[in-house]
């Protein structure tokens, strides 16, 4: 029997891996749920939630990526699936860009069509900041969306109220959380927008805190089961809802877009119907 090299063993095991590199691409691509955007239905109990409020819905969006991989076709499908689930607010949690900063002033009128009870109300993430905060933030003002820098407002239903405050991001901005609940009155709870989720530790110091929104970790993108790659501050509370305290819970959306590769396993594009019903 003829001896093989060890040449030709190495042109085998060359052939085997790029046959199996092939066979996983061509699994991945078939299975890619990368247009598929689905409606998640969450519901959280929230510690002093008043009576007025039980029921109060809250649709989140994050990390859009608009362009290159992520379309303007996706995030207008994604408006028309929010404008049916009629929610009483909608809330974005910051990445709405990745190449280039000026895809928002295509994004932001796209945006602006939802149309919840009490309004759109937004944070930035990193992205913004490394692309450039500047043109993001003048294209959410000339489509009269609110981003929410270290700010917070009184939401209401009835006699009912939710204090909503938006933090500035965490890894590349200036986030100042005192300023964000200056104006939280002392018996309503606080639902806090952050783009990093692993920064709840820091925030649930503040025992007002009920609930934090976050995105920022795609949920890994591609889940074999779980995540193959997360990023700094998205590792510990990366997709899903967790409790960090007694009082505190955390809900990370796996977001819309794609950045790095055009791939989605196991994680589709998301769209998190949030509703608040009171702790018992």
């Amino acid at each position: 029997m003829k001896k093989v090299t060890r040449r030709e063993t190495l042109k085998i095991g060359g052939l085997i891996l790029a046959s199996t590199l092939a066979a996983t691409t061509g699994f991945l691509a078939l299975m890619n749920d990368i247009n598929t955007p689905v409606v998640k239905n969450v519901t959280i109990p929230i510690k002093g939630l008043k009576p007025g409020m039980e029921g109060f819905t809250i649709a989140q969006l994050s990390d859009i990526h608009l362009e290159p991989y992520t379309k303007i076709a996706l995030i207008e499908r994604a408006v028309d699936m929010i404008n049916l689930l009629h929610p009483d607010v909608v809330v974005l949690t910051g990445d709405y860009v990745w190449r280039w900063a000026d895809a928002a002033f295509e994004l932001a009128p796209a945006l602006a069509r939802l149309n919840p009870r009490l309004g759109i109300y937004a944070v930035m993430g990193n992205h913004e900041y490394w692309m450039g905060i500047e043109a993001v933030d003048t294209a959410f003002k000339e489509a009269r969306i609110p981003v929410l820098y270290n700010q917070g407002m009184c939401l209401s239903s009835g006699t009912a109220q939710l204090y909503l405050a938006g933090l500035d991001d965490g890894w590349s901005g200036k986030p100042d959380l005192a300023a964000a609940l200056a104006m939280a009155p002392s018996d309503v709870p606080v639902v806090l927008l952050y783009h990093e989720p692993d920064l709840a530790d820091q925030v649930a110091r503040q025992a007002q805190i009920a609930l934090q929104l976050s995105g920022h970790t795609h949920g890994g993108q591609m889940r074999i089961p779980g995540p193959i790659v997360l990023p700094y501050l998205g590792k510990k509370y990366e997709y899903g809802l967790y409790r960090v305290n007694e009082v505190m819970q955390v809900y990370t959306n796996a977001g819309l877009g794609t950045i790095s590769m055009p791939l989605r396993y196991n994680c589709p594009p998301e769209i998190t119907l949030i509703t608040l019903i009171s702790s018992s």
